[in-house]
């Protein structure tokens, strides 16, 4: 059993709060603060029960360096402008030991800088968590999706501090908890986007689990390539391809784009056809699955009982391109089946279309999400089990 948040007492106390503030930041503004808000109801419920909060969060990888475009300055900013609270952000090196003396005044809330921009946190540094753990009297994952990370805030703090779970981290692990242990049959997945070497284990154990996988997007170009098709000039994965030809890839239950949206160049502005899966030219790329493809999907999808979803099936910052992933979105929010859904271009056409209330659950987590439904122990979540 993992520990709540509302299980702890904390007034008075100073709790660090690890979330997942890895947003995107564009000339120095956050652009996308969906994470941000998920983790608020926790932060709000600290401050309710008494006590303050230093906020621990990574941005981007600055590789143990520090990287002024990677300061979670702007990331403070934000989070103090959406709860309409002073942000006290502490631009010391995380590893620093002038922090002890900054937390000491007066606040509610303190904000630390990029936790990478030590060294230590990604090599997982007793010391280093030791350091953080000093900070605090209560430590509190609200990260689910670095919970598959074997980094210091994750599973190096709880050694040292009375620990438990966040509001938004149970959110989550009870409900992928609910797809790997409760799963109903016909079980669909789908999986897109990129990252094809980090999906590409899980997607061989959802091969196993699953009764129907649907693959768009750059692994979709992967398969396609491994099947010996043609994909012109798009993004695809040779070493990962090489695997693929080990799999049972014309299996039933697998299904790729019969049919691909193409163009020569990636913005939009040429012109734009529909081939089908393998008469792509040399000049061509691979941005979107096709109107064929699109009907098998919704015909697989239409039929299922619970649905796992993460990654778009097409270039979707381009419109032009975004037609499939929005074609599945509506999909999966018609079928009568418990659906999960993550990674931030799905739930960007999810929010577009003003389906979030058609889903019944939508996860922060990318990486961290793929391994737990896998079936793969999260180090962050054993961690916080190690509490009892």
């Amino acid at each position: 059993m993992i520990r709540s948040i509302t299980k702890v007492k904390l007034k008075n106390k100073k709790v660090l709060v690890r979330v997942d503030f890895n947003v995107p930041i564009k000339n120095g503004k956050v652009v996308d603060d969906f994470r941000i808000k998920e983790a608020i109801p926790t932060i709000q419920y600290v401050l309710k029960k008494g006590g303050s909060i230093i906020v621990a969060a990574h941005l981007g990888r600055p590789q143990g360096k520090i990287v002024p475009e990677l300061s979670m300055k702007p990331v403070a900013k934000k989070l103090s402008q959406l709860i309409k609270r002073k942000v006290d952000f502490i631009a010391d090196s995380p590893d620093s030991k002038n922090i002890f003396e900054k937390i000491k005044k007066r606040g509610e809330i303190f904000f630390l800088e990029n936790l990478r921009f030590s060294g230590q946190e990604e090599a997982n540094d007793e010391n280093f968590a030791r350091h953080l753990a000093g900070l605090a009297d209560v430590y509190v994952n609200e990260a689910f999706s670095d919970s598959h990370r074997t980094h210091s805030s994750i599973v190096g703090v709880p050694k040292f501090l009375p620990s438990c779970a966040g509001l938004l981290f149970m959110k989550e692990y009870r409900a992928l908890s609910r797809a790997l242990h409760q799963k109903k049959r016909p079980y669909v997945v789908i999986m897109g986007g990129a990252k094809v070497a980090t999906k590409f284990p899980y997607l061989v154990k959802f091969f196993t689990i699953a009764d129907e996988v649907i693959l768009g997007g750059i692994i979709a170009n992967t398969f396609l390539k491994a099947k010996g098709l043609s994909v012109g000039k798009s993004l695809f994965e040779e070493e990962v391809a090489e695997e693929a030809r080990k799999m049972e890839i014309t299996s039933l239950k697998l299904h790729l784009p019969v049919d691909v949206v193409v163009s020569i160049n990636l913005s939009g502005r040429g012109e734009v056809f529909a081939r089908g899966a393998g008469g792509v030219l040399k000049n061509e790329y691979i941005l979107d699955i096709g109107p064929d493809s699109v009907l098998l999907f919704e015909s697989i999808i239409k039929k299922a009982k619970m649905i796992i979803w993460n990654g778009p099936m097409g270039l979707t910052e381009v419109p032009k391109f975004a037609k499939g992933t929005e074609a599945i979105a509506l999909a999966v929010a018609k079928a009568k089946a418990w659906s999960l859904v993550g990674g931030g271009d799905v739930i960007a056409a999810i929010d577009k279309l003003g389906l979030r209330h058609k889903m019944n659950h939508i996860s922060t987590a990318g990486g961290a999400m793929l391994a737990y439904l896998a079936g793969e122990k999260l180090p962050g979540v054993e961690a916080l089990k190690n509490q009892n």
